[in-house]
């Protein structure tokens, strides 16, 4: 593989994975690449000391997304990258977590490449593999998980997606941006059959400063979530192994509030 820093690989875009927050996590190629950039274009969460890895002369440029409010759509985004491709620039498209896990690094790839430009991707470790560690979470256990799913809690038609089979006994299920709809999330795996007492964890900033990770059974999911106010970045991981992490246990709280209402 050529290096990033060969100044005959000019006007292209490398996708690099930022990792879920703390700039430790961050790949050696990573930072290789950031130091080669022209142009960062990145997501709105990114520590600003991984920005700080770029040149100083490096333009950054932030196309924030959060939940109902992007600086700029996808379009838009893909267009901008191209653009500053085009004039010869080094452009790092640096994105949180993974760029090819709900990082949307696919369709960005599909519009460099349709404009015949140059693209590298360089993986980052994805927002549930930083969190999991740092709660000593294992998402796989020879005893209790030998399969792991990730799904998106903020799709479209959330109640006609099939998640038959991705959770229960035996499975793990790590769900990402799913906080807004945590109690429909919860409504809908027990619907499709996944026990009401199924632990349950949410990994709150995870590698970031404020970090939290907290548990209680599926049945409490939503109630937990406000209570505690959870708020974004968050994931949520479903399944036997959240018994074995360091999450504090909140079923005692919902416990109480239910015997209060009896």
């Amino acid at each position: 593989m050529p290096s990033l820093l060969d100044p005959a690989q000019r006007g292209r875009v490398i996708l690099v994975g930022a990792g879920p927050g703390d700039p430790g996590l961050l790949t050696v190629r990573a930072v290789e690449a950031l130091r080669s950039a022209d142009i960062v274009v990145h997501d709105g969460l990114i520590d600003p000391r991984v920005l700080d890895l770029a040149p100083a002369a490096a333009q950054r440029i932030s196309v924030a997304k959060r939940r109902a409010r992007h600086t700029l759509p996808q379009d838009a985004i893909n267009a901008l990258i191209v653009a500053h491709v085009k004039t010869g620039s080094v452009v790092v498209r640096l994105k949180g977590g993974d760029p090819f896990i709900f990082g949307r690094g696919g369709e960005e790839v599909e519009a460099v490449r349709a404009a015949g430009l140059k693209v590298e991707v360089i993986p980052g470790v994805s927002a549930a593999l930083g969190c999991a560690a740092e709660a000593m979470l294992p998402l796989t256990h020879r005893d209790h998980s030998s399969a792991v799913s990730f799904v998106a809690g903020q799709c479209k038609g959330l109640s006609e997606q099939d998640w038959s089979g991705l959770a229960g006994q035996g499975r793990t299920l790590v769900i990402y941006m799913g906080v807004a709809t945590a109690a429909q999330i919860a409504d809908k795996l027990m619907a499709d059959g996944v026990a009401p007492d199924m632990p349950v964890a949410v990994l709150e900033k995870g590698t970031l400063a404020g970090h939290r990770a907290i548990r209680t059974l599926l049945a409490d999911l939503g109630p937990m979530v406000e209570r505690e106010r959870v708020g974004s970045p968050a994931i949520i991981v479903v399944g036997e192994v959240v018994e074995l992490s360091d999450a504090e246990n909140k079923l005692a709280a919902w416990a109480r509030a239910a015997e209060a209402l009896a």
